[in-house]
């Protein structure tokens, strides 16, 4: 593990993780049956699960590990391993930038979910917007061999997208104030966002 590897979990990634679940959970409604794509250990989907005993969180991932905290399915990176209209949810948490083209699991994740898809991820807005995440993204995910194509969108191509899939934005929010408070204006800023999307079936 390297120094910067060392510094991120024992300075950040509690903090993240315990805000990210926050963020996440009140996303969510009453009873809703959760999908977490690309779920990795399952850390973050266990502890939505524990604040939020009344949902029920399923994981996939194309990476099945060894120890996870909730069962895990594999899938292919392309197609889930569901039928229509299985899950409520459907959630990403930095899971879309490891991919070539966000929109094939977005489709996936309207076809399985019948309301909403809960999503957070990365802005390319602002000054080294993309060497800043790029840093992060490496930090976080190079050592558990995740795929990291750097695959980056500013905001308007975010909402462009949704709209063209008829999804539309419920809830949004930025500086989610996921770091600690001397890392924030760095890491932080209006890199990343929360979002709902409806479903219009």
């Amino acid at each position: 593990m390297n120094p910067l590897e060392l510094v991120h979990d024992k300075y950040s990634y509690s903090k993240r993780v315990t805000r990210l679940t926050e963020l996440l959970a009140e996303n969510i409604s009453q009873g809703e049956r959760v999908l977490d794509v690309g779920c990795g250990d399952g850390q973050l989907a266990f502890l939505i699960g524990q604040e939020r005993p009344d949902i029920e969180v399923h994981g996939i991932d194309v990476q099945v590990r060894e120890n996870t905290k909730i069962r895990v399915a594999h899938f292919d990176g392309k197609r889930f391993p569901y039928s229509d209209n299985t899950f409520d949810v459907v959630m990403f948490s930095d899971v879309l930038h490891h991919t070539s083209d966000p929109r094939v699991l977005l489709n996936e994740a309207a076809r399985v979910g019948k309301r909403a898809i809960v999503l957070k991820d990365h802005l390319l807005d602002g000054p080294f917007a993309y060497s800043t995440l790029r840093l992060m993204d490496w930090v976080g995910n190079s050592r558990h061999g995740v795929t990291l194509p750097y695959n980056y969108w500013p905001k308007q191509r975010w909402l462009k997208t949704f709209q063209s899939m008829g999804l539309v934005v419920r809830n949004w929010k930025q500086d989610l104030k996921i770091y600690p408070f001397w890392a924030d204006p760095i890491f932080g800023r209006s890199l990343h966002f929360v979002a709902r999307l409806e479903i219009n079936s």
